[in-house]
């Protein structure tokens, strides 16, 4: 046991996470790019613990600006950046398969190794490409929703465990929203333009439930850490109810 602690002490302090963060299984691949040696009875020792106490996969939305015209300068980079954050922790990154900021975060998201989900607001591949002229190489998978953007903002958005803002226009105000209206966990990249450098203003002149909850950070990798800690402390919570 002693041994296991060690390891995962040793990984932790590489890799810069909170030590009491359960082990991820994609977090092998990054010990293996940093040359930990570790004995062969030792390691499959850690591979049990890792599969024994990894995460669960959460469903984690980028909501943001099909076009880049109110966002910061290095707008695609942070897309791509969360993307990959989304990946690198195994979990599913859900957009609505469109432009802009959606796109690079899928893209962040496959070249990390990632699977995403694109939602789309038209009825078909046909209408997708030829009527909303929307991209479709950047998602593993597409669901086809035929309910226009406005209905498409609301079945992906309810079908998240978490939403992250990135910039945004008045589509990502409506999913953030709908996030906030459906207690979903939120977070807000700041400092990536639009509706995403509003918010803060709103909460002062508006009422906007749980908003001490909203997670505000200008860090991508740090934002997703903490969207994913507080999705696990929500269902933490909630299998404590099934037990009352």
């Amino acid at each position: 046991m002693r041994k296991i602690r060690s390891l995962i002490k040793l990984h932790h302090l590489l890799s810069g996470e909170m030590l009491d963060w359960k082990i991820q299984p994609a977090d092998l691949k990054i010990m293996e790019k940093r040359e930990i040696i570790i004995s062969k009875r030792s390691f499959n020792v850690f591979i049990k613990f890792v599969k024994k106490n990894s995460y669960c996969k959460y469903n984690i939305v980028v909501s943001g600006a099909a076009v880049f015209t109110p966002c910061c300068e290095k707008i695609k980079e942070l897309s791509k950046e969360v993307g990959k954050e989304v990946a690198r922790r195994g979990h599913t990154l859900i957009t609505g398969a469109t432009s802009g900021v959606p796109y690079y975060a899928a893209l962040g998201c496959k070249e990390a190794g990632g699977f995403n989900i694109g939602f789309s607001p038209a009825a078909s591949e046909r209408a997708h490409l030829k009527t909303y002229r929307l991209p479709i190489d950047a998602f593993d998978v597409m669901i086809y929703t035929g309910s226009d953007y406005t209905g498409r903002d609301e079945l992906m958005t309810k079908a998240a465990d978490g939403v992250i803002v990135i910039c945004g226009r008045t589509g990502t105000l409506h999913e953030f929203a709908t996030a906030v209206e459906s207690k979903k966990i939120v977070g807000v990249l700041e400092g990536s333009g639009g509706t995403a450098d509003k918010i803060k203003d709103l909460m002062k002149d508006i009422y906007i439930p749980y908003s001490k909850k909203i997670i505000f950070e200008k860090d991508p990798a740090a934002l997703v850490s903490k969207i994913v800690m507080a999705i696990a402390q929500k269902k933490k919570d909630n299998k404590c109810l099934l037990k009352e």
